[in-house]
């Protein structure tokens, strides 16, 4: 195959195994409660949503490993750990996430069926695709990332030339810190550490075996498919900012149900009646190919835990399937509910492996590793405690930690903890 056709289907691949369930409902009632602080908004969003999941693309192409490679400098078993851990989390909530917006916006609205017979049907269809595991990049670059993205440019599109841009005032005091936080939302961190090995042993199906080849080309479709995030991000928090006077979103329901409404207000005064079809076939696609990359990384995984058996692999994605039918039942708000403390416990971690792994290793020794992960696990906890305490009870310590208020105490620490243990080599 064409080199250049090769990256542009492996970035297309990419793109679509990011642009899930959140990433097409979260920005648009982003850009709506920020009103005119849109911009700064959009800032912090693509922070977490965009610049770290590329960086970790970026640390894939270096490493050209597992998951498992991100954390080994730490220890093997931490890294272990740290694998089953954000596996287990992967398949158990955004993967189910999936199915829970698929069925709450496309199908009930048309079908009114239960969201059990979605989730079958859903999951059923996700698992032929990772057991045909050596056809994914092709069959999800090929054929249905384009689909998602005429839809997604013609609704931002349209949107952004025919609103009248009359915008409300912002409902946020601090709105870059409310888009890094909300990006956490994305898990698209999480998701890089994840699709990032599904591409790399995808390529090695295909029989590209040179280790420069291969990163040249990681890094090229990490490119595109960043590129494709920016652009539909900041379309959508553009769109959903714009027409803050024109769709009426009732502040009285759950957050799942206003980002629901506001996209079908948006999809509808940019695209008219059908806006709704293309709204569903969207948000269809866009979970069907996320649930698919997480559930073949997962699987992936296991298999290579297990000696390269193939019966772990078909297993572990019908273990991945089942627990998305079940979980997939609960409603979207519910997921998000649960996913919210263990998001600031995993997240950060999750960062600072990303973030060392792409740095030279003379700064990034294993003794950096294991410090800078150990002190931001430390002052993640109240982040973590945070959602499932009350948040009263943790404001001593949080006011002595800077920035621990806005759930990101973690940061500084982390960053002095760092550059004191490269003091002698920044010389």
């Amino acid at each position: 195959m064409n080199k250049t056709k090769e990256i542009w289907i492996a970035g297309f691949a990419l793109f679509s195994l990011f642009f899930g369930a959140g990433n097409l409902l979260l920005p648009p009632l982003l850009g709506y409660n920020a009103g005119n602080n849109w911009f700064w908004v959009t800032i912090g969003f693509m922070i977490t949503a965009v610049v770290i999941p590329i960086i970790g693309i970026m640390a894939h192409a270096k490493l050209q490993g597992t998951l498992y490679d991100f954390g080994k400098k730490v220890s093997p078993t931490f890294s272990l750990i740290y694998c089953v851990i954000v596996y287990i989390i992967s398949i158990a909530i955004p993967s189910p996430r999936t199915a829970s917006a698929t069925h709450e916006i496309a199908i009930h609205p048309i079908f009114g069926t239960s969201p059990l017979l979605t989730s079958c049907v859903y999951f059923a269809l996700v698992l032929v695709f990772v057991l045909n595991r050596s056809k994914i990049l092709n069959l999800i670059g090929k054929y249905l990332t384009p689909f998602i993205v005429i839809i997604l440019v013609l609704v931002i599109g349209i949107g952004l030339f025919s609103s009248d841009m009359i915008m409300n005032p912002s409902k946020f005091t601090t709105p870059i810190v409310d888009g890094i936080l909300e990006g956490y939302q994305t898990f698209d961190a999480i998701g890089a550490v994840v699709v990032g090995g599904v591409v790399i042993i995808s390529l090695n199906l295909k029989g590209l075996n040179s280790f420069d080849e291969k990163k040249e080309l990681i890094k090229k479709a990490g490119i595109i498919a960043g590129s494709g995030l920016f652009i539909i991000y900041a379309g959508l928090i553009a769109v959903g900012a714009f027409y803050g006077s024109e769709v009426f979103v009732d502040g009285s329901l759950s957050n799942d149900m206003q980002r629901a409404n506001l996209l079908r207000g948006i999809s509808k005064s940019t695209l008219g009646n059908i806006g709704n079809v293309f709204l569903s076939t969207l948000i269809a696609l866009a979970c069907f190919t996320t649930a698919v990359g997480i559930i073949t990384g997962t699987a992936d995984y296991f298999k290579g835990l297990f000696k390269d058996s193939q019966k772990a692999y078909i297993s572990t994605a019908i273990v991945g399937c089942l627990i998305g039918i079940l979980v997939g039942q609960m409603d979207f708000h519910s997921i998000i509910v649960i996913a919210l403390p263990v998001l600031m416990f995993i997240y950060p971690i999750t960062i600072v492996l990303i973030l060392l792994n792409i740095l030279p290793d003379k700064y990034a020794s294993k003794s950096v590793f294991r410090t800078v992960v150990l002190v931001t696990f430390i002052f993640s906890i109240p982040d973590f405690l945070g959602f499932i305490i009350p948040r009263e009870n943790l404001m001593g310590i949080k006011n002595m930690i800077p920035l621990a208020n806005q759930s990101l105490g973690w940061v500084i620490p982390a960053i002095i903890t760092f550059i004191g243990l490269n003091l002698k080599k920044f010389r």
